[in-house]
């Protein structure tokens, strides 16, 4: 489903789980407003912006259902780790 960014958030897992969670919270088109993972390291994304939204929870985050498809619309897909560079 389609939607649009209203504001990056930052979630703190459940226990055991610690680390910091990238979040958005998405207006999609039928009028709700949920938020979603960002899957990956990094994002680009901010306000505005347009996403498209897929199904998957994250079990270790509390109301989180939903996730980023990164490489659609105005989210940037990942950035391919290459270990060869790192030598």
């Amino acid at each position: 489903m389609r939607g649009v960014v209203v504001k990056t958030v930052i979630r703190h897992p459940k226990k055991p789980n610690s680390g910091n969670r990238k979040c958005v919270l998405v207006k999609l088109t039928n009028g709700r407003e949920i938020c979603s993972y960002i899957p990956g390291v990094g994002h680009n994304l901010q306000e505005h912006s347009q996403v498209l939204v897929m199904g998957g929870r994250r079990r270790d985050l509390i109301g989180v259902r939903t996730k980023i498809v990164r490489g659609q619309l105005d989210c940037a897909p990942h950035k391919a780790c290459n270990p060869a560079s790192k030598k």
